[in-house]
């Protein structure tokens, strides 16, 4: 990790430290301008841009589709609905309009046109030195440092993230959207303490907003809470009935609870009431794990394939792509898993639209299953390919899943092998994936550190997120002796 991903370090602390910078000169203005020639426009963009900061994310879209419409060349119109729709048809469109348009309006939001439209394409260093300038241009901008932080997040670079958040709370110390960001900052470093405090200074800022309720509850769970998580994610269905991540929370809860068959209610509930076909889709994909989760793979597989089938049918390549790749991850026979990954990958080349920053970090999801279940197999060959292909990605690519993807892959391979010690610093960069903390528990255990053994067993049995990952090891890792032998 520290030689593959060192220029990412760079960039990313370019972004908190000012010596890093490219002395771009500061914008005319405290905040970015918004260039339209619609005063109508204008407003539909900022109200959509409140609705994507309390999560109403498709309504977002809407609001800023109607900007479109009222002036066609709204630049930054354009580009939030290629960062935020699900439809990857539309989204590509939005994406070439936004860059045709970038000459015509300011230089920092040609900066954000840059950064979005460059990350999206996989060109993560160009993006993120178009980043970088942005935030030196508007150091002051609230919600361009919000925006940054919240990328960061879906990145999961925490620290960088959390240090974006905070600067942008120093300008408004009740910035609600980034204070529900900073909670899951601190939640996902396990501080419990610090994230239920800020998701309670972020419920009373908007008692009448459904997302802080939802927020609370999935922090909640995180932290292994789960009455408490089913009581918020309640009260903010309470406040907004058709409020969908809700619903589906309270199926991701029941699933973690080990209540499948209610869990499989909820999600039904979450289905019927999803506002894209996307998200009716990844609804689909967490009842369908819901069936793993109780070693039921038979109807898992039937459940994944009706996914799988419905997204080809309807040009969602991604998520028929994810289908097949959660089916590979828990088959019994590995020539089975194989050709389910193989499959997934095919999937990705079906979808000419989908961005391709998401195309290669599946991919990379995919290459780091395959190695893992060639090694299994005993396909010395297929296995060390898939790795290769993986480093390669990794040298050329500052996107975290793909850095992790290859340090999983690469630590798997080495304790396949019984090489403990040098399979460590891979796992250590993978260490919020539950087959790596699991195999890196053991790894500890084989070099004597029983120290770092105990705390990531702890870390590991502690993992409360709805992923395959989690279904499939963390149920096993409570279910065994707290230690090795």
């Amino acid at each position: 990790m520290r030689r593959v991903s060192c220029l990412w370090l760079v960039v990313c602390v370019g972004f908190v430290l000012p010596s890093f910078a490219h002395h771009i000169k500061p914008g005319a203005t405290k905040t970015m301008p918004v260039t339209t020639s619609s005063a109508k426009a204008r407003d539909l963009y900022e109200r959509a841009m409140e609705d994507y900061e309390n999560l109403h994310l498709e309504r977002a879209n809407i609001g800023w589709r109607a900007a479109a419409a009222a002036d066609p060349e709204f630049a930054l119109a354009h580009l939030w609905i290629a960062f935020n729709d699900r439809n990857p048809d539309e989204a590509s469109a939005a994406r070439g309009k936004a860059k045709a348009l970038a000459p015509k309006v300011t230089p920092g939001e040609q900066l954000m046109i840059q950064w979005i439209t460059n990350i999206q394409e996989n060109n993560f260093i160009a993006g993120i030195a178009a980043m970088n300038d942005m935030l030196e241009m508007y150091p002051k901008d609230k919600r361009v440092l919000y925006l940054v932080g919240n990328w960061l997040m879906v990145e999961e670079e925490y620290g960088p993230c959390q240090k974006m958040l905070e600067r942008a709370l120093a300008i408004d110390k009740n910035y609600p959207a980034a204070l529900n960001d900073l909670g899951y900052a601190y939640a996902r470093n396990r501080e419990f303490d610090q994230a239920f405090a800020t998701m309670e200074r972020y419920v009373t800022l908007l008692p009448k907003e459904p997302n802080p309720q939802d927020s609370y509850a999935e922090i909640l769970r995180m932290a292994g809470k789960f009455d408490a998580a089913l009581d918020h994610y309640r009260a903010a269905l309470k406040i907004d009935p058709v409020f969908v991540s809700s619903q589906l929370g309270l199926g991701d809860t029941y699933a973690l609870m080990g209540d499948e068959a209610q869990a499989r209610a909820e999600y039904d509930k979450a289905i019927a009431a999803a506002q894209t076909e996307a998200d009716r889709l990844d609804y689909g994909l967490q009842k369908a794990m819901s069936w793993a989760r109780e070693s039921n793979f038979s109807e898992a597989d039937k459940a994944f394939t009706a996914v799988a089938e419905k997204a080809h049918a309807g040009g969602l390549h991604m998520e028929e792509a994810q289908a097949h790749r959660m089916m590979g991850m828990y088959q019994g026979e590995d020539a089975s898993a194989l050709a389910h990954l193989q499959a997934a990958e095919d999937a990705l080349s079906h979808g000419e639209n989908i961005a391709q920053s998401d195309r290669e970090e599946e991919r990379a999801r995919i290459l780091r299953y395959r190695a893992t279940r060639a090694i299994h197999a005993g396909n010395q060959e297929l296995a060390d390919k898939s790795l290769h292909q993986l480093e390669t990605m990794a040298s050329s690519s500052r996107s975290g899943v793909i850095q992790t993807s290859y340090h999983g892959a690469a630590g798997a391979l080495l304790a396949a092998r019984q090489k403990y010690a040098d399979a460590i610093p891979h796992l250590e960069e993978d260490r919020d994936n539950p087959y790596s903390m699991e195999l890196l528990s053991r790894a500890y255990s084989e070099t004597g550190a029983t120290d770092k053994m105990h705390e990531v067993e702890g870390a590991l049995r502690g993992t409360n997120v709805a992923t395959m990952e989690q279904a499939l090891v963390v149920a096993a890792a409570r279910a065994r002796r707290p230690e090795y032998p």
